[in-house]
């Protein structure tokens, strides 16, 4: 069975550890604010060094791997269909637009750029769809390769950074263009990398600004499911040689539809129809939240910080580009609809 009493004493030590650092994170990010995520992240690095202590090492691949896809089922809480039905077809038309461009100019960006394409696919979904959460979901169905929990690891450092820099400086941006509530929200939503900076940017403009943003965002999170499933059959069914099948790893194990995915589309139908109390969906809010801070903790303690120093300017300039023509693209959208 693949939770015998030996088994979990097997994971237990891996999995407290990163449990502690997720504690440590959110307090740190309760009392002088910022991303639980990150400062999660950067804990983790700190232990670096236990990574290769067989005592731990079971445990902090459960917690990367497995607790991460649970967190990820569990956003389905926060969805409803309503909710995204109610935002107009041209809005939600549009925003996925977005996000088919920026994930297509990330992936032909970095084989321009010299870097791997499943790098480019990764930081492209993290910087179109949710942030860090999108970052450990697309890293989850990727096929393995050389540095993949490094890039994994910057990705979410360098989105996490973007978001929180946009949720400063996005509401000034919407200003300048003279949106009104509604469209500073589809601003904001459409374009702003992680969800909590969305509802801290949108409510800083006013709760009008803030529940648009917000519907936004999650329609955003509702993309990550095409999205997933689409790199999932990509790198299950590209021949050898073409777009991301070509740099080592094997693609055939990638699973045609994650069941982690499955589950984020059933909790979506279950709360859309009503079978979902209130308490219960923001239970599982919270619940996810705590589920992909632990798992971050757990990435953070298998990566190394020498080998993240080793990313190089052109994956941030790859990241920076793929932000600004998202902003570009948004706005482009609120202008012509």
């Amino acid at each position: 069975m693949p939770f015998s009493l030996p088994r979990l004493r097997q994971l237990f030590p891996g999995f407290l550890l990163s449990l502690t650092l997720a504690l440590a994170a959110s307090f740190v990010a309760a009392s002088q604010g910022g991303p639980a995520v990150l400062y999660a992240l950067l804990l983790g690095m700190a232990f670096n060094f236990l990574s290769s202590d067989v005592r731990f090492a079971e445990g902090i691949a459960f917690s990367s791997r497995s607790i991460l896809r649970l967190g990820v089922a569990l956003l389905g809480g926060r969805i409803t269909l309503e909710q995204i039905s109610a935002l107009g077809w041209h809005s939600l038309v549009g925003i996925a637009a977005a996000v088919v461009i920026t994930l297509g100019f990330g992936l032909i960006a970095a084989r321009m750029l010299g870097l791997r394409q499943r790098f480019g696919i990764l930081s492209a979904g993290a910087t179109a769809i949710c942030g860090a959460s999108a970052a450990a979901a697309i890293s989850a169905v990727l096929p393995r390769y050389p540095n993949h929990e490094r890039d994994t690891a910057f990705t979410i450092i360098g989105v996490t950074t973007l978001s929180t820099v946009a949720m400063v400086l996005y509401p000034v941006i919407a200003r300048l263009f003279g949106f009104d509530a509604t469209d500073t929200g589809i601003f904001l939503g459409g374009t702003i990398h992680d969800v909590a900076q969305v509802v801290g940017a949108g409510y800083s403009v006013s709760h009008e600004t803030g529940d648009t943003a917000t519907i936004i965002k999650l329609w955003r999170v509702a993309l990550l499911v095409p999205t997933v499933v689409g790199i999932a059959l990509l790198v299950r069914f590209v021949p050898p040689g073409e777009v991301i099948a070509d740099e080592g790893g094997s693609a055939k194990k990638a699973p045609l539809v994650p069941m982690f995915l499955l589950g984020f589309i059933a909790i979506v139908i279950a709360n859309s129809i009503g079978l979902v109390p209130k308490p219960v969906g923001a239970f599982m809010g919270d619940a996810s939240r705590w589920c992909i801070t632990l798992s971050i903790a757990a990435l953070g303690v298998k990566t190394s910080l020498q080998a993240l120093s080793k990313v190089g300017g052109r994956a941030v300039g790859l990241m920076a580009a793929e932000t600004i023509l998202l902003l570009l693209l948004v706005v482009a959208l609120l202008k012509l609809v």
